[in-house]
């Protein structure tokens, strides 16, 4: 079966067989385009996954700010819990900081989140600035909100 083949009918597999190529020093038998591919893909799925704790973080936050009366430990749960997740990606993956610092990246999500809030309130979407209103400290700040 050809590397190709064996990538597209079973990936489990095709990865055993990759990182055995790899351990063994077996360069010719490496599925090199699918390896690169694979590689960039990694490399997106740790941006989305912080991207995504950002996203839920501050869709709490502002749900947090903007209804305070109705604020439930479950919201103050969900904003721990993705402080830590967005805490536990930048340990394991120190070069994701820089997305934290990328201005259109984090208004991405926060553009995001704001529809999100407003769904989950049922509040108007204007009710929520059209800016992003946080500083990054304050986001990952356990004593904010």
């Amino acid at each position: 079966m050809s590397k190709a083949t064996l990538y597209n009918q079973d990936f489990l597999v095709w990865t055993q067989q990759q990182a055995e190529c790899l351990k063994t020093g077996r360069w010719a038998e490496l599925d090199v385009e699918h390896l690169v591919e694979e590689l960039e893909a990694l490399g997106r799925s740790e941006q989305k996954e912080l991207g995504s704790y950002l996203q839920v973080l501050l869709m709490h936050l502002l749900k947090c700010q903007y209804q305070p009366e109705r604020k439930i430990k479950s919201w103050v749960n969900t904003i721990s819990n993705s402080r830590n997740q967005i805490q536990d990606c930048l340990e394991d993956t120190p070069s994701l900081r820089c997305f934290l610092e990328d201005w259109e990246w984090i208004e991405k999500y926060y553009r995001r989140a704001r529809r999100d809030a407003a769904n989950e309130t049922q509040m108007p979407i204007e009710t929520f600035p059209l800016e992003y209103p946080f500083t990054m400290e304050q986001v990952l700040n356990a004593d904010f909100l």
